[in-house]
């Protein structure tokens, strides 16, 4: 089961890159959060749960990403950027649920 999620994050993270960063969102803060760098976060954070086990720290702040989404992601108004966030967002749950298959 842990090596299916891993592929599905693998292939949710090839997917992701090869979109195009929404138009129009470059400098633009929500709850102050720079979107750009919670894509540069998220990403970030997803791509070292696909090489190995999180350290508590990065545990902390995989669960921390996850809040941040939930109270980003309603407050953005273009489709394309809610799709785009969203996709995000699916692959950091992904992340904290491989997350706790490795932690049983």
């Amino acid at each position: 089961m842990l090596d299916e999620k891993l592929d599905a994050l693998s292939q949710m993270m090839a997917q992701h890159m090869a979109r195009p960063f929404p138009p129009g969102l470059r400098g633009l803060e929500i709850d102050d959060q720079d979107l750009v760098m919670l894509d540069a976060d998220a990403y970030g954070c997803v791509a070292s749960v696909r090489e190995g086990p999180l350290s508590e720290r990065h545990r902390a702040g995989l669960t921390q990403l996850t809040s941040v989404f939930e109270s980003v992601l309603p407050a953005i108004d273009d489709t394309y950027a809610t799709e785009y966030y969203a996709h995000l967002h699916n692959m950091i749950v992904l992340a904290a649920d491989i997350e706790r298959l490795r932690g049983k």
